[in-house]
């Protein structure tokens, strides 16, 4: 049986909105799950849910089999890390991070024993004595996660703990969240908008929508097998390029090329014959020239980025546009045509009507 089971679990505010719908998930003791998705798509409401902050409208929340819902935060042994660390600023580090066990009336020496060796994996030994003030973004959200995990509880909640810190800091609190959780060995329940960070730190993810889950899968199944439009263009960066169409003789336009959607549906690109879709290909999933078996196409160049490690190449064809992902090396000037070539496996198509992929 799983640790944590949510069935049909859905919010309805008392002005009638509908925040989550029909959420279904089942997560194992140990994993590090992340919901992400963009603002106001229901994943910190069902995170508060799990945490009993929220009252669940219908559905229901399992731990270890056991029903949940009537329960308290408290009762949950749930730990939950705030985006605005919620640190009490008179208090020293060392009280911060106790301040679970204090409530709890642990002996002092014990607490000073978990203190030390929460502060040691935190890096914060050095800080002990000093009040949140004294302290960088990236130490105050450290204090933050040693404070929940210290009081060694099931499963600890973050709600986009690193949204306050600045490019640099994140990318380090990144790879420290993920060496807590691999010594910790806790439940670990995610949330942000960034998904260089669910793509980083999650053994699944879960992308929302409008309240909707729109698909739960490893990192590597959300980028190499999404399930729809949404989720395809959410997970990459940059974004994944669609060309909508509808199908004429087994074909669409991109500007002045034609995709053969037979090349990669077979047969059952008859089945689409008048009707919308959306071919989708990967900006890095290109090669330059013309490559025999591969779609190719031709297009102007509009723009390009220069990032160090690659080149971004914006292109128009006709009144469609995509963004290529290349080598700095071979980068092309602006105002010239460049030939590129998308192997077939390295292309998606998606139903123009329900957006949903077609094997």
């Amino acid at each position: 049986m799983s640790y944590l089971t949510l069935k049909d679990i859905n919010k309805i505010y008392p002005n009638g909105y509908h925040a989550v719908h029909n959420f279904n998930m089942e997560i194992e003791k140990g994993e590090f799950i992340v919901f992400v998705g963009p603002s106001g798509c229901g994943k910190s409401t069902t995170l508060r849910m799990i945490a009993g902050l929220e009252e669940i409208s219908n559905g229901e929340f399992l731990i270890d089999g056991k029903r949940a819902n009537e329960l308290g935060p408290r009762e949950r042994e749930i730990a939950m890390v705030f985006q605005s660390y919620a640190l009490y600023p008179q208090m020293t580090v060392f009280d911060n991070i106790a301040f679970g066990l204090t409530l709890q009336g642990v002996d002092e020496d014990v607490i000073e024993e978990k203190v030390k060796n929460t502060a040691r994996i935190l890096g914060l030994t050095d800080y002990l004595d000093r009040l949140p003030r004294a302290l960088s973004g990236g130490q105050r959200q450290r204090v933050a996660i040693g404070r929940a995990i210290i009081r060694k509880v099931g499963v600890f909640l973050m709600d986009e703990p690193l949204s306050n810190l600045d490019a640099k800091q994140r990318v380090t609190m990144r790879s420290e969240i993920a060496q807590i959780h691999r010594e910790t060995g806790a439940t670990t329940i995610y949330v942000t908008h960034d998904q260089t960070e669910a793509m980083t730190l999650a053994d699944r993810i879960v992308v929302m929508k409008e309240g909707y889950v729109q698909q739960i899968g490893t990192p590597y199944e959300l980028y190499f097998k999404p399930a729809n439009v949404f989720v395809a263009g959410f997970i990459g960066e940059p974004p994944m390029n669609f060309v909508r169409g509808t199908v004429k003789d087994g074909k669409i336009p991109f500007g002045g090329n034609s995709l053969d959607i037979t090349k990669k549906l077979g047969a059952k690109a008859a089945q689409y014959e008048g009707k919308p879709i959306v071919f989708a290909f990967r900006p890095e999933a290109i090669e330059l020239g013309a490559v025999e078996g591969a779609y190719q196409i031709t297009a102007a160049v509009e723009l390009t980025e220069m990032l160090g490690d690659n080149t971004n190449v914006y292109i128009t064809a006709g009144e469609d546009k995509a963004i290529l992902k290349i080598d700095p090396h071979d980068t092309p000037e602006v105002d010239t045509d460049i030939t590129f070539s998308v192997p077939v496996e390295n292309v998606y198509i998606f139903d123009g009507e329900t957006e949903l992929v077609i094997e």
